[in-house]
């Protein structure tokens, strides 16, 4: 309790010295963003700028994805979500930005174990949609007009 209340009020006095300049998404990154948050976003923005998908993975990289989103909203489409882990937190931050995770498992490991888990389920799901026949290449009859 004495070092979650230590942490509550760090938080607060950064939020009290910064709130008032924090007018975008970039000014906000300058102002609190650690280096971690600050790399994983710029590498949110450049993936998509470059068309590639991004599976975002846990609690920070959500949180970074949210700020990415903020500095660039057109990214929102490349970014997609492996899992809701059991932080408090989570849940929330995926409804801020109305993201479906592929897994609810209640996981809290870290090291990119959603990713681990999540991946396979994506390159299946793509595989299906560009290997599968169409009905007619499979001979699947659509019925008579009549």
């Amino acid at each position: 309790e004495q070092g979650l209340a230590k942490k509550a009020a760090v938080v607060t006095r950064a939020m009290s010295r910064h709130l008032p300049h924090m007018k975008d998404g970039v000014e906000t990154l300058r102002r609190i963003g650690g280096l971690e948050i600050n790399a994983l976003v710029g590498a949110y923005i450049r993936a998509a700028q470059k068309g590639i998908v991004v599976l975002v993975d846990g609690y920070i990289c959500t949180a970074a994805a949210i700020s990415a989103v903020k500095v660039n909203p057109s990214i929102r489409p490349w970014l997609f979500f492996s899992h809701c882990s059991a932080e408090p937190g989570h849940k929330r931050l995926l409804a801020k930005m109305d993201a479906q995770p592929l897994l609810e498992l209640d996981m809290r490991l870290g090291e990119g174990s959603g990713a681990a888990l999540a991946l396979p389920i994506l390159r299946a799901a793509c595989r299906l949609h560009n290997d599968m026949a169409s009905f007619e290449q499979a001979g699947v009859s659509r019925g008579s007009d009549a």
